[in-house]
């Protein structure tokens, strides 16, 4: 999944649920059960998203929407080899950029 979200220092839940097109629930969820994922807080309390815990939303979005890990094998996943889930997830999603591009490309002749 081709995840867009502008450049910012920090995103706000509902920024993150839309980018990912899931509920704010799910990413509360995965924030309690996935400890890379640590964000921010004001003064109201307000979760505050870096763009290194975007990164590892991706990841988990990876593991456990899109290749169907549990939870618990994506933790396992995680732990085992993260430079190695991230290298090959950050090549699939360089790949589906180029794609869109050469579609977009396609259209315009």
């Amino acid at each position: 999944m081709h995840v867009d979200l502008p450049e910012k220092r920090y995103y706000k839940i509902g920024e993150v649920a839309k980018a990912f097109q899931v509920n704010a629930s799910l990413i509360r969820f995965w924030e309690k059960e996935f400890n890379v994922i640590k964000p921010k807080k004001n003064a109201k309390g307000n979760r505050l998203f870096t763009q290194e815990d975007i990164k590892n939303f991706k990841l988990i979005f990876n593991l456990v929407k899109e290749r169907g890990f549990t939870l618990e094998g994506a933790k396992q996943k995680l732990k085992k080899n993260p430079e190695g889930i991230f290298n090959n997830h950050e090549i699939i999603s360089r790949l589906e950029g180029v794609k869109a591009e050469l579609i977009k490309i396609k259209n315009q002749l």
